[in-house]
């Protein structure tokens, strides 16, 4: 089940200059038994045995209660510790993981000693903040992010790059480069729909890094199908911006026809983008949901994907 030749973290993030391709996952429900967190893992795998990725991303789920106004479309549910779904029953992946940690669920103790255990050949991290200021946290992103840095042996981590906030603020890139100099080696955006947000960032960050004098980190963009109008409302509740022209095929036709064929448009143009800039860059394809059909879709995504890539 592993990639051939890239089972290194260094190998991985290496290769990034002609582009990587990654598959999400996101752990399953805190309360089902090991035999079936062990069948939801070997049936992740078998789904991904046709499609050579050069990498996993599991994703750490908070409930982000204060995130929007609106209530959550699907009902939240508390999740498999990500760290713990990689040890205990993904096995048979020999492949890099990128292991996220919601670092306002833990102590600071408790990310210090994932450190000191994570295997650091195969486990990178990706260090997420709380969704809104009013968030309660156990460990705020720059007090983990200064641990990390004075942890001896600490994973290679990364930060998240979300185009919607760039596009309200204009200033994503500086956060990033923020992240940059406090270790981040590289990003993983939100779902990308909208291109012009997407490009406008992946623009305005590596020239920002170049007039630095600075070398870009690789940028990891992530594409997901939408099958439904309630999988749409969610992804407006995560902050997701979907041009209106596709809001309205996927709310009035085939839904997952419309959202395919336009992820599948997005990956050629950011691939081409990427490399354009010179900027190392990976793909990520996931799911929204755990519906079947969105999720064969994503597995078909990631196969036409690959076919793009080296």
């Amino acid at each position: 089940m592993a990639p051939p030749e890239r089972t290194t973290v260094a190998g991985l993030l290496d290769r990034t200059r002609d582009g990587i391709l990654l598959y999400s996952m996101t752990p399953p429900r805190q309360a089902i038994t090991p035999e079936q967190a062990d069948a939801v893992a070997s049936a992740a795998l078998t789904r991904l045995a046709s499609v050579r990725v050069d990498g996993l991303i599991l994703y750490d789920v908070d409930a982000e209660a204060d995130r929007a106004e609106a209530p959550r479309p699907f009902p939240f549910m508390p999740m498999m510790d990500p760290a713990r779904f990689l040890d205990d029953h993904l096995a048979d992946w020999a492949g890099p993981v990128i292991v996220y940690r919601a670092v306002g669920k833990y102590t600071g103790d408790e990310l210090d000693l994932w450190w000191t255990n994570a295997d650091r050949d195969r486990v990178l991290t990706v260090l997420v903040g709380a969704a809104s200021r009013h968030q309660a946290v156990r460990t705020s992103l720059s007090d983990a992010y200064r641990r990390h840095a004075g942890h001896p042996f600490p994973p290679r981590m990364g930060g998240v790059a979300i185009a919607e906030r760039h596009a309200s603020s204009g200033a994503e890139h500086a956060r990033m480069l923020r992240k940059q100099d406090a270790g981040c080696e590289f990003f993983v955006s939100q779902v990308c729909y909208d291109l012009d947000h997407t490009r406008d960032l992946l623009s305005d960050y590596a020239h920002g890094c170049r007039d630095r004098g600075l070398d870009p980190k690789p940028v990891v963009l992530t594409l997901a199908p939408c099958g439904s109008v309630k999988t749409l409302e969610f992804m407006a509740w995560l902050g997701i911006a979907v041009p209106r022209w596709l809001q309205a095929e996927i709310t009035r036709g085939d839904a997952l026809t419309a959202s395919y064929e336009q992820c599948l448009l997005n990956a050629q143009a950011l691939i081409a983008y990427c490399r354009r800039l010179a900027l190392p860059f990976g793909i990520n394809v996931e799911s929204l949901t755990n519906r079947k059909r969105e999720i064969d879709a994503s597995i078909e995504l990631t196969r036409e994907i690959r076919a793009l890539l080296p």
